[in-house]
């Protein structure tokens, strides 16, 4: 199993990194290779920079203690909504009734603030997608398996020899391995938790 190209994760990190130069208090990425996993329709379908941006609201919420949705991570409410008009994503419509404030999108100065990086992760994305569309196990999703959405599954503890930690889906995992950024080897999840965790 393949992981990552390394255009690609390097632009991930580095569209991550952009957000974080406006936005100190949002966590480090543990792994670009946490973003590619089921699709999710609580947060929409694709990963984009919009997308990778919605992703950094729930990771300012839970820097912040927040607990920004509920129904099994489907429902964003008025708190995520807060964080992401920080973060220059608007929801102009009223909520829906089953994932909430989910899809945001970003105001215009938003856009013009994120450009030249949106554009550059854009072109990556393209180059993966079109180098994994005859594979359809390999195809590049959006990031959902702690949102519980359909087919999501149930997240455990992937854990790295030096200590790091992630929450994963098993059957993302599956698909590729997650490289731990600091030392460089595989996220596993260990023998105890694979054998007594059931997919959901």
């Amino acid at each position: 199993m393949s992981t990552t190209p390394p255009v690609l994760a390097a632009e991930l990190a580095a569209a991550w990194a952009d957000i974080q130069r406006h936005h100190p208090e949002l966590p480090d990425l543990a792994a670009p290779e946490s973003l590619i996993g089921e699709s999710s329709s609580a947060c929409g379908a694709e990963l984009s920079f919009e997308r990778l941006l919605h992703e950094a609201v729930h990771g300012i919420a839970a820097a912040r203690g927040i607990r920004d949705t509920s129904r099994a991570g489907r429902y964003h409410n008025r708190r995520f909504l807060a964080i992401a008009e920080e973060l220059g994503l608007e929801h102009t419509d009223e909520p829906h009734p089953s994932s909430g404030f989910s899809l945001v999108a970003m105001t215009p100065d938003t856009r013009r603030r994120y450009r030249p990086t949106a554009e550059r992760l854009h072109r990556a994305l393209r180059a993966h997608t079109a180098a994994t569309s005859t594979d359809t196990s390999r195809s590049f999703r959006g990031p959902a398996a702690r949102h519980g959405s359909s087919g999501g599954g149930v997240r455990v503890k992937a854990v790295c020899e030096c200590g790091r930690n992630v929450r994963v889906v098993p059957s993302v995992l599956a698909q590729a391995p997650i490289m731990c950024g600091a030392c460089g080897k595989q996220f596993r999840i260990p023998e105890t938790v694979a054998v007594t965790t059931s997919p959901s």
